[in-house]
């Protein structure tokens, strides 16, 4: 089973996600058996690791963010994963536009299907650190919902 979570630079939200659901997944006896990864509809930041802001708000959470680094989501990534979740609705449809004729992977907004709070994760971006802090919470309420579709798809 394969996991994508996707952003606009994959330096704040989807390495977010991808940090808190490595960990969940670990906790569940579950890393062995499901990957994760994340990736952005842009390109300005591939090869860098996530933001600071980021890193510190998930490092006070227990969360480890530092060995990522920021990919740009290709054509082939709709063939790769089985799942794969946008953080707003911005992201997803880029990744209708750039997904091909039968690719077999599932798309869907991330908050939408785990969290039934809101659809969309916000950018902490331009925010203060209170948006880090925001988007730690969803994700990991989001995350521990998807673990359970998890266990039960495998």
């Amino acid at each position: 089973m394969r996991v994508l979570f996707v952003c606009l630079g994959n330096i704040c939200r989807s390495p977010t996600a991808e940090g808190v659901l490595r960990q969940k997944l670990r906790a569940a006896g579950l890393a062995e058996r499901i990957e994760v990864a994340s990736a952005g509809t842009g390109n300005w930041h591939v090869g860098k690791p996530p933001d600071a802001r980021s890193q510190r708000a998930a490092k006070r959470r227990g969360y480890d963010l530092s060995a990522q680094r920021a990919q740009q989501v290709t054509a082939m990534d709709f063939n790769r994963y089985d799942l794969i979740l946008a953080m707003d609705q911005s992201n997803l449809r880029d990744l209708k536009a750039l997904q091909p004729a039968g690719a077999l992977a599932e798309l869907d907004l991330f908050l939408r299907r785990y969290a039934g709070v809101k659809d969309e994760v916000p950018d902490p971006y331009y925010d203060g650190d209170h948006g880090f802090e925001e988007v730690l919470d969803l994700v990991d309420r989001a995350c521990d919902l998807l673990v359970i579709e998890l266990k039960g798809r495998l």
